[in-house]
C-alpha cells in the first residue's frame, strides 16, 4: 500500500465507491477498481464495494414478499460478505502494524478503543448512510415531515463524519509519534468455525 493513509483521502474513495455502485444499482455488478493494485486506495475501494453491496443485500432480504429459499441463499451470501469485510479490515490493520512497527512507544502511551482499520470501516459505512439519507431528503413522494427529519439526520451524519475524520487522523498521528500504540486482535467468529459452532461440529459426530 502507498502512504496516502488519511481519513480525508479515504472519504474521497468511499464517496467514489458509493457513486459508482449507484450508477449500476445492482448487487451483482462487476466494476474495475480504478486505483493501482497494492495501493491504500485500492484496498479501501475494494472494502467499501463489499459494504455497498451488503447494504443493498440487507435491503433485499427485508422484503416481506421474498421467497424463503431465496432469503436463505441471501443470508448465506451476507454471511460470506461479512467474512470478507472482516478479512479486509484485518489486512488494513496489518498494514498499519507494519508501518508503525519501528516507532518508539512512549512510556505513557495508551491504546485506543478501536484499531485504525475499524475506524476506517466506520467511515465507509457513514458514506453509505450519508448517500441514502440524502436521497431521502430528495423524495418527492414523501411527506414533508419525513423529509424534514431526514434533513436533520443528514446534518448529524455529516457532523459525525467530520468528527470521525479528525479523530482518525489524530489517532494515526499519535501512533506515529508513539503517544498511542495499537494491537490487532484477530477475528474469533465461532459461528463460522466447524470446531466451535455446536450445530456444525455436532453434525460431524
Amino acid at each position: 500500500m502507498t502512504d496516502n493513509c488519511t481519513a480525508a483521502n479515504a472519504n474521497k474513495v468511499f464517496d467514489l465507491v458509493v457513486a459508482t455502485y449507484h450508477e449500476h444499482d445492482d448487487v451483482d455488478a462487476k466494476v474495475e477498481n480504478p486505483y493501482e493494485n497494492g495501493s491504500f486506495e485500492h484496498t479501501l475501494f475494494a472494502k467499501c464495494w463489499i459494504d455497498a453491496v451488503q447494504w443493498h443485500l440487507e435491503d433485499i432480504i427485508r422484503d416481506p414478499q421474498i421467497d424463503p429459499v431465496a432469503a436463505l441463499a441471501l443470508k448465506r451470501r451476507i454471511d460470506r460478505s461479512n467474512q470478507e469485510r472482516t478479512d479486509m479490515v484485518e489486512e488494513i490493520d496489518t498494514y498499519f502494524r507494519q508501518k508503525y512497527a519501528c516507532v518508539a512507544v512512549g512510556p505513557d502511551a495508551t491504546i485506543n478503543t478501536e484499531s485504525p482499520a475499524w475506524a476506517f470501516d466506520r467511515l465507509s459505512i457513514l458514506a453509505l448512510k450519508i448517500y441514502h439519507m440524502q436521497a431521502e431528503t430528495m423524495r418527492s413522494d414523501a411527506a414533508e415531515g419525513h423529509v424534514a427529519r431526514c434533513r436533520a439526520k443528514l446534518g448529524t451524519l455529516l457532523e459525525q463524519r467530520q468528527d470521525l475524520t479528525t479523530a482518525i487522523d489524530q489517532l494515526l498521528s499519535d501512533i506515529a509519534a508513539g503517544r498511542k500504540y495499537m494491537k490487532v486482535y484477530r477475528q474469533m467468529k465461532m459461528y463460522n468455525d466447524t470446531d466451535t459452532n455446536p450445530v456444525l461440529y455436532g453434525q460431524k459426530n
